[in-house]
């Protein structure tokens, strides 16, 4: 058996069903996950993953190891180890890191009473929980480009969601100083420096707050969410994760307010649609 097929089995293996959100049934020979639990998890058939744990198929694709790697929970470590044993070049570190670590992972699993996303440096949403989803109503803007935020917001508003003046301004000059950011730090990122021109190219308000050549990190904003039990003011705070870039978001609300209020409605009404 090769190296990769090994590794892959071995750490399909030693993840447990609990740990990515499933329940682990009745019957269960093994305490890691199932095949077809790791197929669904990585958006392939079970018949690949049969073929893959058994050396019979070759070359996958950055996409799909991407995604193992993901629904293993691996270290970037052992991701960049999945990758050269698959033949495949690890991802760059002149690249935006899109790899959601197991820490960054289980901080989503339990963080499930708030909105919550994570997003990479350069603001592309790779995960977003349920409450997330109910909050704010995103549905399928979130496709292709559009799967950007700074995209999103200079390009289409931020529908759904209001901001005061002043938060209005320091939120549109913080992605902007924030993008700009991260196109020192990744300059090999063939998709971030796309990103930049296009939007030079379409929106003046983007083009003139670069121009500015601002260097800042985006952190907090003050923002009211347009849901459908009604306006929730929250605080939203961006938590930057050490050594992977990633950046998780949080919406909370004042304990005991009428938005904690609504989001707890929302909790129950919202979830039922998503």
């Amino acid at each position: 058996m090769s190296e990769f097929a090994d590794v892959l089995r071995s750490w399909r293996d030693r993840v447990s069903p609990a740990e990515v959100g499933l329940p682990a049934g009745a019957g269960r020979r093994t305490a890691g996950l199932r095949r077809e639990e790791l197929a669904a998890l990585a958006g392939v058939s079970v018949d690949y993953v049969v073929r893959l744990e058994q050396g019979r198929a070759t070359n996958p694709s950055p996409q799909l190891l991407a995604a193992l790697a993901t629904a293993l929970r691996l270290t970037e470590q052992e991701r960049d180890h999945l990758f050269r044993v698959a033949g495949a070049a690890p991802p760059s570190r002149g690249l935006v890191p899109r790899h959601i670590t197991a820490g960054v992972q289980r901080i989503v699993d339990r963080l499930t009473d708030v909105p919550l996303a994570v997003f990479t440096a350069s603001h592309d949403l790779l995960h977003r929980n349920d409450l997330w989803a109910a909050a704010t109503g995103d549905g399928d803007r979130w496709q292709g480009r559009s799967a950007n935020l700074v995209w999103q917001f200079f390009t289409d508003g931020h529908a759904g969601v209001d901001f005061d003046d002043e938060h209005a301004e320091a939120f549109a000059s913080d992605l902007a100083a924030d993008l700009r950011s991260a196109v020192g730090r990744y300059p090999d990122d063939r998709h971030l420096a796309e990103l930049v021109r296009d939007l030079r190219a379409t929106s003046p308000e983007f083009e003139r707050r670069w121009g500015e050549a601002r260097i800042a990190e985006h952190r907090t904003s003050r923002k009211t969410l347009r849901t459908p039990v009604g306006p929730i003011e929250v605080d939203c705070d961006t938590l930057s994760v050490p050594g992977s870039d990633l950046r998780i978001v949080v919406y909370t609300v004042v304990p005991g307010s009428d938005d904690a209020s609504r989001l707890d409605l929302l909790r129950v009404t919202g979830l039922q649609r998503v």
